[in-house]
Formats: C-alpha cells, sequence, structure tokens
C-alpha cells in the first residue's frame, strides 16, 4: 500500500486529476512507521486492525473509525481482514478556520466508535462506505463530491464535540456563544503561536481573568493553554526540520521558542525524541 517512502516520509500519489486516494484493502501486510501530510481515515469492514500512533494503541473494531491528523508517525501491524484506507489533502478545507481548529483539538489522532459517538458514528460509517462507493465508480466530478462529503464529516465531529460539552461557567453558558469565542481563541493561537504569547495577553483577547479563562479553555480543549501553545508550536518545528537548510537553532526561533534548552525538552516531550534525531528519522 505504500508507494514512495523516503525514510519514514511517504509521499500519497493521489488519483489522476484530485487531492484524494482510497484503499479498499484486504491485504495481509505491515506497514512500518511512516507519516505523510495528508489527513488519513481507516474504518475496518471485515474484523479488527490495530494502529500505532504516536504512542497510542488504537484498536478499531468492524466499523470503528480512526482519523488520522496531518504529519502523525503511525504504524500497522498485519492484520487479516479488509479495511477502507482514505488519504486526502487537507489543505483544501483548511480555508475553514473552525475546521482546522476542531482537527487541532483531537490531534494526533480521533477514534469513533458506536459507544462513544453513538449520534454520529452510523452518519460518519455511511459516509465514508458512500466516499468508496464515489471513488470506485469515478464519476464526474468525483473529487468534489468526496470533499463535500469530508466536509460533512468534519461538520458532524465539531458539533457533536460542542454539544457534548458538559457544564459551562455561569455567565457563559450560551453553547453557540461558548464555542464561537474559543473557536476564534483556538484560531488565533493557530495563527499567532510562533509569536511571544501569554496566557494573560490570551485571556485578555478571550475577555476573561487568566484563571476563568484556564478552565474554560482547559473545558474547550482537552488540554491547558500552553500545552496546545505547545503543540502548534511544535508542529510548525516539525514542518521546518524537514528544511535541511536550517540549522535546529533556526527551527526553534521560527517556531516560537527563545531558549534552545526549552524547544529540545518540549519537542522531546511532544515528540518523545530530540531534534535532531526528528531530523534524522525523517530525511533519512
Amino acid at each position: 500500500m505504500i508507494e514512495h517512502l523516503n525514510g519514514i516520509h511517504e509521499t500519497v500519489s493521489f488519483k489522476d486529476n484530485t487531492t484524494i486516494k482510497l484503499y479498499d484493502n484486504s491485504k495481509y501486510e505491515e506497514y512500518p512507521p511512516h507519516w505523510h501530510m495528508p489527513l488519513e481515515i481507516i474504518m475496518p469492514t471485515e474484523g479488527d486492525y490495530d494502529v500505532m500512533c504516536s504512542g497510542y494503541n488504537f484498536h478499531l473494531r468492524t466499523f470503528d473509525i480512526l482519523v488520522l491528523c496531518p504529519g502523525v508517525v503511525h504504524s500497522i501491524p498485519a492484520h487479516e481482514g479488509r479495511r477502507i484506507i482514505f488519504q486526502s489533502d487537507f489543505s483544501t478545507l483548511q480555508q475553514f478556520k473552525s475546521l482546522e481548529s476542531i482537527l487541532s483539538i483531537f490531534s494526533p489522532a480521533l477514534c469513533i466508535t458506536p459507544e462513544d459517538y453513538s449520534l454520529i458514528h452510523d452518519k460518519v460509517k455511511n459516509l465514508l462506505l458512500s466516499i468508496l462507493e464515489e471513488y470506485t465508480e469515478e464519476n464526474l466530478l468525483v473529487d468534489a463530491s468526496i470533499h463535500s462529503m469530508l466536509l460533512q464529516i468534519f461538520v458532524l465531529i465539531g458539533r457533536n464535540h460542542t454539544q457534548n460539552l458538559e457544564h459551562y461557567e455561569s455567565g457563559y453558558s450560551k453553547q453557540k456563544e461558548f464555542t464561537e469565542k474559543f473557536l476564534f481563541i483556538c484560531n488565533y493561537i493557530n495563527d499567532h503561536c510562533t509569536e511571544d504569547l501569554s496566557l494573560d495577553d490570551v485571556a485578555e483577547l478571550a475577555g476573561f481573568s487568566k484563571y476563568h479563562f484556564s478552565r474554560l479553555f482547559k473545558q474547550f480543549t482537552n488540554v491547558s493553554f500552553y500545552k496546545y501553545l505547545n503543540q502548534k508550536r511544535i508542529a510548525t518545528a516539525e514542518r521546518l526540520l524537514i528544511d535541511p537548510k536550517l540549522t535546529v537553532t533556526d527551527v526553534a526561533l521560527r517556531s516560537g521558542f527563545s531558549s534552545m534548552s526549552t524547544f529540545i525538552r518540549m519537542f522531546h516531550i511532544v515528540k518523545d525524541c530530540t531534534p535532531k534525531e526528528f531530523r534524522n528519522m525523517y530525511t533519512c
């Protein structure tokens, strides 16, 4: 299934004149650790499937759905059975800022099961089956049709997340207001993560005290403000480290870190390796 592998970087060969690739895969073969920039969605249609991703082991049963964020290292042991493996260039959907923020909340991966996502699981499953049908029939405007269904999948995921937020602080209890406010804040951090952002600055932008903001932000994203900020900075550093013309110091500064020791420490926490080890791994 992996057609072009350089080190652990996979270059995805999309279907002609599209930015999508789909495998109706029944091969018994192991896929070593690798990464690629297209988004990936995996759904077993016969039998179970295991996917290792960023230190997590996702055990997928038939019709469980795993969404892998772009740039995430993952590996798959050999399995009997059958599964849909769908890859798509996510940049076409990044014009929708709220979608990019929703995806970053679930980084590195989101597992959609009937138990945890009862309101949307069947709808997402049926959309993936429709994507398979559309892809194999090679209809006119297949790229546009499939991207429209992919967009529906992310709308379902995003709305399910915001609808399931259980407790809102007094004085800020309207769900739509809450969601719009914190999607805006996530978009702002995504766009400005390489700048000198502080909790006080972003809390003031949101219109809260930093203590109130910290509680609400973690409620929305499931991580603290600084963990979210560092995840975005490290994601920026990953892209820059692939460029051999940039030194590690250059990458640290361009990613928003003023200290090399802080950059190396945070990189190791997030990626479980040093920036130099990452560069060697991705460019060997």
